[in-house]
């Protein structure tokens, strides 16, 4: 994921678990009938928090099968090209590795 789709998720996160932290506040000091009320209010919370989740997480896959499928094209497409790529990545972290 890049940075600023990590943003967005952290971005779209924080207002429920703020309203999470808020209920679990408000819940100490009150009556049992008003702590059966915030328990189902933080259940929802917690339901759209596990919901966002896993759409985020939907995506992610979705979006790393699309990579591994271009890629896979590509490289039928250019074997040597690919090939020339792989050879020079491994030359570079060979070279790195000979530093150290």
């Amino acid at each position: 994921m890049s940075n600023s789709t990590l943003s967005n998720v952290r971005n779209e996160l924080k207002p429920l678990m703020h309203d999470a932290q808020a209920l679990l506040d408000e819940a100490a000091d009150v009556s049992e009938e008003k702590a059966a009320e915030l328990r189902s209010k933080a259940m929802k919370v917690l339901d759209q928090a596990i919901t966002r989740a896993n759409d985020i997480q939907e995506s992610a896959v979705r979006t790393g099968r699309k990579i591994a499928h271009d890629t896979d094209i590509y490289v039928h497409e250019k074997p040597w090209r690919a090939v020339g790529v792989a050879g020079a990545i491994g030359l570079l972290i060979g070279m790195l590795i000979v530093r150290r």
